[in-house]
């Protein structure tokens, strides 16, 4: 009885990963690290994060805070894959909080209402990232976001070594990931 438990088990296993090499469960394992907060997805957050010159410390930790967020309320349905050799495309469609909608409505509010904003003077659509009092306002309307969009992203992929290898993400993409597109 023993030997065929071992056997079951090793037989799943075997099923298990050979299914798991497939351009589809590439992707959806790939999804999954943002969903999870992997630490290479936190790692790379980090680093993007840290560019942002024109936010304080406690802003970009707020900032950090809502992509966190963006990440865990990501979901998506696979919608084709087709391969061809060691050469595949994946076709995802994503559900993401809508930021984009929160940033441009929070600059259209800010800039008809400076009034009601310090250190409002001067600011106009080139420079209005570059002030602290839109910067706070902004994301707090991006924490009040409940509202979602769809995003379709067409992932690359490439068989090496009998895996299947995600080839690096563009920048629109990204932004769609995080529902700033």
């Amino acid at each position: 009885m023993k030997k065929i438990f071992i056997i079951i088990l090793v037989l799943l296993l075997t099923a298990c990963s050979s299914s798991n090499n497939t351009p589809t469960s590439a992707v959806e394992t790939y999804l999954s690290k943002y969903q999870n907060l992997d630490s290479d997805v936190l790692k790379e957050l980090d680093k993007s994060i840290s560019k942002e010159d024109n936010m304080s410390s406690e802003q970009k930790n707020k900032y950090k805070d809502l992509l966190e967020k963006q990440y865990q309320n990501l979901s998506y349905k696979i919608k084709n894959e087709e391969t061809i050799g060691d050469i595949s495309t994946v076709s995802v469609e994503i559900e993401v909080l809508d930021y984009a909608t929160s940033i441009s409505n929070s600059k259209k509010y800010f800039l008809e209402h400076r009034d009601e904003f310090k250190e409002s003077n001067n600011i106009n659509e080139k420079n209005i990232d570059k002030n602290s009092s839109y910067i706070d306002y902004k994301l707090e309307k991006l924490k009040e976001v409940k509202d979602k969009t769809k995003y379709e992203l067409i992932f690359e992929l490439e068989k090496n070594d009998n895996s299947w290898k995600i080839k690096n993400l563009n920048d629109l993409d990204r932004r769609k990931i995080h529902g700033l597109y």
